[in-house]
């Protein structure tokens, strides 16, 4: 299942924007140019959602192997925009306090539906098996919940059910899980093989409460589309009484400092370590980003594209048109050419090892849950020459911070030691 062309992704790992066209700028154009940037990406975001949710409208009319393989496609098309975005994230609360109804992870997927007898969950979590998709209401310590109607409402109202932060119940996760089901292979190859006749009626309907599943799968991804649609009005230049206005209002300085902050904690705390380093030393599927569909490779390297995206001011578009505008790297380059260099060789070496994680896939089809298998030295060290790189990158990142006049950046480490 590909969603892009593994030609044009060589292509953009080879190619260094060192060479981008200089802007003569100031820290306002490069905070608002980011603004511009972010509208790009959360709109382009909520146009993918858009599509997946037509394919799943196609695929719970009409079930099918062709049907579930394009929404399958659908989802995937989705992650790109979407992992993009994450950049976006730590730096402004607005996205931060947001982004878990859409990208929470691991999550506990009996909380939704069946899974296999041997299914392993987080100790004390009374929504784990709850399986909604079979149960018109769910029982949580002392109080029981009528989930007898499936709506995006009451789907959201499930998230974190019990105070655990397992209980995803929306989202891309939730999605792609009622899309492949569970991965049961481990480290071995393999994704997710749920059965497009979970979604057939009558008696063709396999493991029950088909039409439920896919009121389920139905109410997800409205959910997802209207979020989308929140969030790109908050960064629209067309809107009133929005986020963007409000981060333009602030001095540049405060935008610069966002801008560097969100790039250095999805850098290092979270790529580097959340979603790498915890899942390598664990040796475990479970703490894999994509765990069902198999597509980590990718939203790691989305993740990392948006980090550079971000640096030089630029955002390839899913309609093939260039963003392009006034970066940190522009102003980086106008006092120190030099460190400039220096700081593009960084970010230019971890998009290179992060997609070394992608070729790994495509290539030799070794994917991030066979590389993190504690036999497997190769893939070990794919993966820790991805966090080394990142970690090099966030070094970077605090080069740029302390050229531009950002003081005591201190990018969030989530706990880990690099």
């Amino acid at each position: 299942m590909k969603t892009f062309s593994r030609t044009a992704l060589a292509s953009a790992v080879v190619s260094s924007l060192f060479s981008v066209n200089v802007y003569a700028t100031t820290p306002t154009d490069v905070v608002t140019h980011y603004a511009d940037l972010a509208h790009a990406v959360f709109d382009d975001a909520h146009q993918s959602a858009q599509s997946l949710n037509t394919a799943i409208d196609k695929f719970i009319t009409s079930p099918s192997n062709k049907t579930l393989n394009e929404a399958k496609t659908a989802w995937l098309a989705a992650r790109v925009p979407y992992q993009q975005s994450e950049v976006f994230r730590f730096g402004n609360a607005v996205v931060d306090d947001w982004e878990g109804q859409l990208n929470a992870w691991p999550l506990d997927e009996g909380l939704i539906d069946y899974v296999a007898g041997d299914y392993q969950y987080e100790l004390g979590n009374a929504g784990a098996v709850a399986n909604i998709v079979s149960n018109k209401s769910v029982q949580v310590g002392t109080e029981k919940l009528d989930v007898s109607q499936i709506t995006p409402e009451l789907l959201a109202s499930l998230n974190e059910l019990g105070g655990s932060e397992a209980n995803v119940a929306t989202g891309y996760h939730a999605i792609e899980f009622l899309l492949w089901g569970q991965d049961l292979n481990g480290t071995k190859s393999g994704a997710g093989e749920r059965p497009y006749t979970d979604f057939a009626s009558g008696s063709a309907c396999t493991n029950g409460n088909c039409d439920r599943r896919g009121d389920y799968l139905k109410a997800a991804a409205e959910l997802l589309v209207s979020d989308l649609a929140w969030m790109e009005g908050q960064w629209s230049a067309k809107a009133q009484d929005n986020y963007r206005e409000t981060l333009l209002a602030e001095p540049a300085k405060n935008g610069l400092r966002k801008m560097l902050f969100g790039m250095g904690s999805l850098s290092l705390g979270e790529l580097a370590g959340e979603r790498m380093k915890v899942a390598l030393e664990a040796n475990s599927t479970e703490d894999e980003h994509d765990c069902f569909s198999d597509n980590t490779h990718n939203s790691h390297y989305y993740n990392e594209q948006g980090i550079y995206n971000v640096m030089t001011g630029t955002y390839a578009r899913l309609d093939g048109s260039k963003v392009t505008g006034p970066s940190l790297l522009d102003l980086v380059k106008e006092k120190d050419a030099g460190a400039a260099e220096k700081i593009m060789t960084d970010f230019d070496n971890a998009r290179s090892k992060v997609f070394a994680l992608v070729e790994s896939a495509e290539k030799n089809d070794q994917h991030f849950d066979q590389l993190i298998a504690p036999s497997n030295a190769a893939g070990n060290k794919l993966v820790n020459n991805a966090i080394s790189a990142l970690v090099e990158q966030t070094r970077s990142i605090e080069k740029v911070a302390a050229t531009v006049g950002v003081d005591n950046l201190s990018p969030d480490t989530a706990d880990h030691q690099f």
